[in-house]
């Protein structure tokens, strides 16, 4: 059962084995680059440039989110493909220039692993952007699990994805906690019935009230997220 009122935002250690996190706006902050490849779209169109401020609460709406706030159009837009092509483009030609790991989570994955849990990335973005970018946060290979937007049938807020990485970690939901910035990161741990913490440090808008998700808590950074996990693996001897 989920806690409500004052307890929902107490750390407590989560009886789990391993923790997921989504990328954009939780383990990674990648609004900077979006905006750069969103703005040299504008720039075709001969449209001034938007503050990185002003894009960054839509980055984790990937795509969509950014062509929305920032040229205003939709998927039923006669330009969509166009536009959306030229974005991807732009920011797969230069995907890693302004991008970092958030604060702390060096310390943080190596703190994870010393207590023996697993950890991975379960993120909406396709493939073709996650991994190279993983590679260039020098974090590829150290992840238990890596799931892409295109690695199942659904993305998020479907629960397809979780459920694949605990099939391919060897877990069951009980055992794990996702971790994102989005209400349908909450929305897919939920489906998949795994306990879920929200990074309000990520990109939310300053009209959207994270609470209405009803997760199972909150992190205002990275290192924060240590204090809802054991400090070792019970499975571990």
């Amino acid at each position: 059962m989920r806690e409500t009122g004052a307890s929902l935002g107490t750390p407590r250690a989560l009886p789990v084995r391993a923790v997921l996190f989504d990328l954009d706006g939780t383990l990674a902050d990648t609004a900077a680059d979006l905006a750069a490849a969103l703005n040299r779209v504008r720039a075709d169109r001969r449209l001034p440039p938007l503050p990185v401020a002003t894009l960054r609460p839509h980055a984790s709406d990937g795509t969509r989110g950014m062509l929305g706030a920032g040229l205003g159009v939709t998927r039923e837009h006669r330009d969509w493909d166009i536009l959306k092509d030229a974005f991807l483009d732009y920011y797969a030609a230069a995907i890693a220039v302004h991008t970092r790991l958030f604060a702390g989570a060096e310390d943080v994955l190596a703190e994870i692993e010393r207590r023996g849990l697993a950890w991975g990335i379960v993120t909406n973005k396709a493939s073709r952007f996650t991994l190279p970018l993983l590679e260039q946060l020098a974090i590829a290979s150290r992840a238990n699990v890596v799931v892409c937007g295109d690695t199942t049938p659904h993305g998020k807020p479907h629960p397809a994805p979780l459920l694949h990485a605990l099939t391919r970690l060897g877990l069951d939901a009980a055992s794990c906690v996702y971790v994102g910035d989005a209400e349908r990161d909450v929305a897919a741990a939920r489906a998949a019935g795994m306990a879920s913490l929200v990074a309000r440090y990520g990109y939310i808008g300053s009209d959207v009230l994270p609470e209405s998700w009803e997760p199972d808590g909150f992190i205002d950074s990275l290192p924060a997220v240590l204090d809802w996990l054991p400090k070792r693996d019970a499975s571990v001897t």
